[in-house]
């Protein structure tokens, strides 16, 4: 596998070896050992996957306490997916990162505790899963205001993304909780 170091303290993108021919594909997505060597220290707890349709919007969401690293790939679709530096001894604190995943370019995204995440829907439908590092606590979760335009975040939008109420009551990077030490 392929890793490349972002510029982010502990936020990596992943290349799997993927082993193709007539009849489809094969490929790793998670192997403890390797994963750590590379870089991806995080207990896995729980996998997710949700399928959204295009312009659809979520994030971007963390938990202020059991902050959850995650571990995301696309199955099917395209996405850019985007994560926010909400750790505030980091030295990329308050920025945010992007990159597009696809079914296709088999990326992985390893977001550590501390970011902010979430993703935009490109394609016509996505199938989008994510291994968490910790488990989903409702009321330790927060979310970041998706275009505060502190962020500066260039989303690919056509038209109004499709937000949920929770997405849209977001709060600006300014008045949100942030990690004091992570």
């Amino acid at each position: 596998m392929e890793v490349e170091q972002t510029g982010f303290p502990g936020l990596l993108v992943i290349t799997p070896r993927v082993f193709s021919d007539e009849r489809g594909f094969f490929k790793e997505t998670y192997q403890e050992e390797r994963y750590k060597e590379a870089g991806v220290d995080a207990s896995f707890v729980q996998d997710n996957a949700s399928r959204s349709t295009a312009g659809i919007l979520r994030g971007l969401h963390y938990q202020i306490q059991h902050p959850q690293a995650k571990l995301v790939h696309v199955m099917e679709g395209e996405i850019l997916d985007v994560c926010v530096d909400l750790r505030k001894n980091s030295p990329t604190f308050g920025q945010s990162y992007s990159i597009r995943l696809t079914g296709e370019n088999h990326k992985q995204l390893y977001v550590p505790p501390g970011f902010a995440h979430g993703f935009y829907v490109i394609s016509p439908q996505v199938d989008f899963v994510y291994k968490c590092g910790d488990y989903y606590y409702p009321e330790h979760d927060r979310t970041l205001l998706w275009n505060d335009p502190d962020l500066g975040i260039d989303w690919p939008l056509s038209g109004e993304p499709l937000l949920s109420e929770k997405d849209r009551r977001g709060l600006p990077l300014k008045e949100c909780e942030v990690f004091e030490s992570l």
